[in-house]
């Protein structure tokens, strides 16, 4: 299964979100996954592409050549293949056109932007791929308590809930990524509207 990992491209963070990351990498290789990501050499991006390496697994990185033109971020230079896009729109396109799944570590404003974006196509329809929020530290539960807020608001149907899951274990990210099991919810009973 090649699995999409989105985060952080910082490393000016605690060392253990790097750690984990690593640790998650590695294990997702070593069960035979393999990972497209965005090429970044640092941070979150740079600690899943060195846990993959070190367990083995394929890497596929895809990035906007601007961030190599104007030296925006570093390259993480072992993938197996990289691929240059021109925009952040087609590199997007490109990761979710090619992953299986989607685990989403802790980050900032791009991973936020990414999850929202998954969860939106899945919620549309547009795919049935599973997606995760590798809690690390309970990163993501102020962003869960907020979704439950918009649900409990009207704002977001309930059942969207069944579209990820979140979790601080590894080995329950892992297990829900593998056993993908189909919702078989149609687009009208998960959208308000």
């Amino acid at each position: 299964m090649r699995i999409c990992v989105f985060g952080a491209a910082s490393s000016a963070i605690e060392p253990v979100y790097i750690e984990l990351v690593e640790v998650l990498g590695e294990k997702l290789a070593k069960a035979g996954h393999e990972l497209v990501f965005g090429a970044g050499a640092n941070g979150l991006m740079g600690a899943a592409a060195r846990g993959f390496k070190k367990g083995g697994g394929k890497i596929t990185g895809i990035i906007p050549s601007f961030f190599k033109d104007e030296a925006i971020e570093a390259i993480y230079d072992k993938c197996d293949e990289l691929i240059f896009t021109e925009s952040m729109r087609e590199r997007k396109r490109l990761m979710e056109d090619m992953a299986d799944a989607f685990i989403i570590v802790p980050g900032g404003i791009g991973t936020l932007e990414e999850f929202y974006e998954v969860l939106t196509l899945k919620q549309l329809g547009r795919h049935t791929k599973p997606l995760a929020l590798y809690n690390i530290k309970g990163y993501y539960n102020n962003l869960t308590e907020f979704m439950r807020h918009c649900t409990d608001e009207g704002f977001i149907n309930r059942k969207c809930e069944t579209l990820y899951m979140c979790s601080e274990d590894c080995a329950e990210v892992l297990r829900y990524i593998e056993d993908n099991t189909p919702l078989n919810y149609t687009v009208r009973e998960l959208k308000n509207g």
